[in-house]
């Protein structure tokens, strides 16, 4: 843990570090930790913190005239600061297609998810509606998400009907501007989240974006061939590590023992993180070493200072 001047808080999350700073800012520091199933496995993976920042920075920085967002800097690979706001307790999860808890939900023989009926007929990876379609989550500092209706939301007070609504709206901007960017890159997004608070009273975006951590991206080159064939389709995301543990029995639930991670799958986990962020970004991935707590701790006052 580190130590800033005038640091007033700190929390750990999953996979991330969060200092307050003042009244108004947070460093946010993307730690090497992975989460599955809303459980930090042990071992950490090489280069993850970075790759998610600066996904995370690239995206935030490319949605700005979309929705304010938290992000001044992100002044080393790990690290970004940015505004302090009050969070909603809800995350907009966006689906354009029928994959990862959407298909397990289906699978199960449920056809409704978060209050969103589902048609008949699909088949895993399948494009859900001709509109990409949204099923939130509370948002849980410990333990699991839960979904959540868009009619739970407003009942239960959790958000106004109007801010709720505005939610949906910058929610299905972000996909849309997501997607487009995918696109270009020879990627379809298939579901990502969204998490936004309020700093003066002015809806913001929050957090990350269209990270391996956040999001599901399908190749679009073979995407129809495969459907058709009914294979798995070749896919950057986290998913990769959540069906290696179902492998082995682990879907975070309870009395389940974590299996052992190696050497050897650690470091593939690295280089396919890695390799999302390359073809996300189109960016070459700089495999830089980890700063020391004083050149951290140094250059983050220095950026707060010329804020």
């Amino acid at each position: 843990m580190l130590q800033f001047p005038n640091q007033t808080n700190f929390y750990k999350g999953k996979v991330r570090d969060v200092y307050s700073i003042g009244d108004d800012k947070l460093v946010m520091i993307a730690s090497n930790r992975i989460s599955a199933f809303d459980v930090v496995l042990p071992k950490p993976i090489p280069h993850k913190g970075s790759v998610l920042n600066q996904t995370a920075a690239h995206f935030l920085n490319a949605t700005k005239d979309i929705v304010p967002n938290w992000l001044i800097a992100s002044p080393l690979p790990n690290v970004s600061i940015g505004y302090k706001c009050e969070t909603y307790p809800v995350e907009m999860v966006v689906r354009g297609y029928l994959a990862g808890h959407a298909w397990r939900t289906y699978k199960s023989g449920l056809r409704e998810l978060c209050g969103v009926k589902l048609p008949e007929g699909l088949k895993e990876n399948d494009k859900l509606l001709p509109t990409p379609i949204i099923t939130p989550t509370t948002k849980a500092h410990e333990g699991h998400d839960e979904d959540i209706s868009k009619e739970e939301i407003i009942s239960k007070k959790l958000v106004s009907k109007n801010e709720y609504e505005q939610l949906e709206k910058y929610a299905l901007a972000l996909f849309a501007r997501g997607s487009e960017m995918a696109a270009s890159q020879g990627l379809i997004l298939v579901d990502t989240k969204y998490e936004f608070g309020k700093r003066n009273g002015i809806i913001t975006l929050i957090d990350e974006i269209h990270t391996p951590d956040s999001s599901r991206y399908f190749y679009a080159d073979g995407y129809e061939k495969l459907q058709k064939q009914g294979k798995p389709q070749k896919q950057l995301s986290k998913e990769f590590v959540r069906e290696w543990l179902m492998q082995w029995g682990f879907q975070g639930k309870e009395g389940q023992e974590i299996p052992k991670m190696g050497i050897a799958w650690i470091l593939e986990i690295s280089e396919r993180y890695i390799e999302l962020y390359e073809k996300v970004t189109g960016k070459k991935f700089v495999r830089e070493e980890e700063k020391s707590e004083d050149e951290i701790v140094n250059t983050v006052m220095r950026q707060i200072e010329n804020v």
